[in-house]
């Protein structure tokens, strides 16, 4: 059965842990981190989700763009989950904006991320698969990929001038 698994939240050292390689993705455990992380998701108003953040150090992200109260301008997209994921930027360019995680509520920040990169990852049958992602998307996968490697977005934040409640991100930038 499919179950919510509760965030972990900023302070709980399981955020700051380099999360596992996945060896077998058609292991029972992982095919239920899979389910749980996708109805955790999709309980929230986030449009992503890394295992690390339900408490399970395994390389698995779930990237689900959609307009949400927290990101109204988000793109609609199905729902990728990513296994063993790696990329690279196909360009230097880079630029900042906002971002929020469901693991650091009440906090938003201005981050810098590549706006153009290529993903490779494994799928839920296990086939290695390439794509290109840009803008909010490629922010998103960054991210979530973060979390992966036991980091979270403030750790990129260029100034704490850059940091922000989430009630006045709110106010002054919705």
């Amino acid at each position: 059965m499919h179950q919510i698994r509760p965030i972990v939240e900023l302070g709980d050292p399981r955020l700051r842990k380099e999360a596992m390689v996945v060896g077998r993705v058609f292991e029972n455990a992982v095919i239920n981190i899979i389910s749980d992380m996708e109805v955790t998701l999709a309980s929230t108003d986030g449009v992503g989700l890394a295992a690390p953040q339900i408490g399970e150090s395994y390389q698995i992200i779930i990237i689900g763009s959609r307009p949400t109260d927290r990101y109204p301008l988000a793109p609609q997209m199905d729902s990728i989950v990513m296994i063993n994921p790696s990329f690279t930027a196909t360009n230097e360019h880079c630029e900042k904006d906002w971002e929020g995680c469901l693991s650091i509520p009440g906090i938003r920040a201005l981050v810098p991320r590549y706006t153009e990169i290529q993903v490779d990852y494994q799928d839920i049958n296990g086939l290695r698969l390439h794509v290109h992602l840009s803008g909010f998307i490629a922010r998103v996968f960054q991210h979530e990929f973060d979390h992966l490697m036991g980091h979270v977005y403030l750790d990129r934040v260029e100034s704490n001038l850059d940091i922000v409640s989430e009630k006045m991100f709110q106010e002054l930038y919705v």
